[in-house]
């Protein structure tokens, strides 16, 4: 297993990042936008009105894709902070902790759109039901995790403790999706399955794959940006640093 550090320090090298980047970013935010034209022209336009909810229902076509945002990016936090607490890798501390905003974005749009859609639905703008209960937690954990990296003078202290958070919290992630079916709850079950047929029509489904395939590469693009600059802050004082400052300072 000593292979697994070095094949991480190779593809983590901060410059090396720095550069993929900084290709990569202008394509993921061009397709990001192009999917997310293609996506709401779709379920806002060309998509049928549901026979029980009538227009109300297309806020799926954000709700859903935040929310499933909001565990992904998590997901990801986990597994980037996993490798900040064990090899202490600059580069997952950066994505661990650049990620929690993006996310926190993500489970804030999740909770508002699910109000406004629960209102015409259940009648209520807000009820302790256990997946939009969950849901909230993920937000304060997000909000905790921001905090706590913030808290300390040394960053990369305070990523490490704060990825110790993200790990503590994983366990609310199959609390969020399962909820709906470990308790009586007001929230439908799942809609959209990987594998298997999907209880929604397909000309409903693909603005819905679509729009979710914009907010992932818009968390790519986001991301990448972010860590861009915080890399160039934690490596202010490298060689890498001063020649890039060099270059672009011509």
């Amino acid at each position: 297993m000593k292979w697994i550090p070095l094949w991480m320090h190779r593809l983590s090298s901060p410059p090396t990042f720095y550069r993929f980047a900084t290709v990569m970013r202008p394509w993921f935010m061009a397709l990001a936008v192009i999917l997310t034209a293609v996506g709401l022209y779709g379920g806002l336009v060309t998509a049928p009105a549901d026979y029980q909810q009538g227009d109300a229902f297309r806020i799926i076509y954000i709700h859903v894709p935040s929310a499933e945002m909001s565990l992904f990016v998590y997901g990801v936090m986990a597994a980037a902070g996993f490798i900040a607490v064990v090899w202490r890798l600059k580069l997952a501390e950066s994505v661990a902790m650049q990620s929690a905003p993006i996310g926190a974005a993500f489970t804030f749009i999740t909770l508002v759109t699910g109000s406004l859609w629960g209102y015409p639905t259940w009648g209520t703008w807000w009820t302790w039901d256990a997946r939009l209960t969950s849901e909230l937690v993920l937000l304060f954990l997000y909000l905790g995790v921001i905090g706590l990296y913030h808290a300390f003078e040394d960053r990369r202290q305070g990523a490490r403790a704060a990825s110790f958070l993200v790990l503590v919290g994983v366990i609310n992630l199959p609390i969020v999706h399962y909820s709906v079916k470990w308790w009586n709850t007001l929230h439908q079950g799942t809609t959209v399955r990987l594998f298997g047929a999907s209880k929604i029509e397909g000309d409903m489904l693909w603005p819905l794959l679509v729009m979710m395939g914009a907010v992932h590469l818009y968390w790519a693009a986001s991301l990448c940006g972010r860590v861009r600059t915080d890399l160039l802050s934690l490596e202010s004082g490298k060689q890498w640093v001063r020649d890039l400052a060099q270059r672009e300072g011509r």
